[in-house]
């Protein structure tokens, strides 16, 4: 199972890519749809990174396919145009995907 990126800056890019994990940059909602749409269709990617900057712009088709989809997994990720504060996001995707509050 493989992890791709989506994101909307190369400097994240070329950091998960030193990782080994693929992806693209992308800046309009259009293309950000495209992308998700290829990665749901690729059966050995089990888990989409996608920058918050990027799930803003489309938020209610992202939350569409987080509910629709079991595979793959996406996951927003904060970025340099993202919250810098961790926790915080970590305990949102928790409460999200379970429904508990920590």
């Amino acid at each position: 199972m493989k992890m791709y990126l989506i994101s909307d800056n190369v400097d994240t890019q070329i950091g998960m890519r030193l990782a080994g994990v693929e992806g693209c940059v992308v800046h309009e909602a259009h293309e950000v749809k495209r992308e998700l749409e290829r990665a749901a269709a690729n059966e050995e990617i089990g888990i989409v990174l996608l920058t918050e900057k990027l799930g803003k712009l489309i938020p209610e088709y992202v939350a569409g396919l987080k509910l629709k989809l079991a595979k793959p997994l996406i996951v927003e990720i904060p970025d340099r145009h993202g919250s810098r504060d961790i926790a915080n996001s970590i305990n949102r995707h928790v409460r999200e995907a379970i429904g508990l509050r920590l």
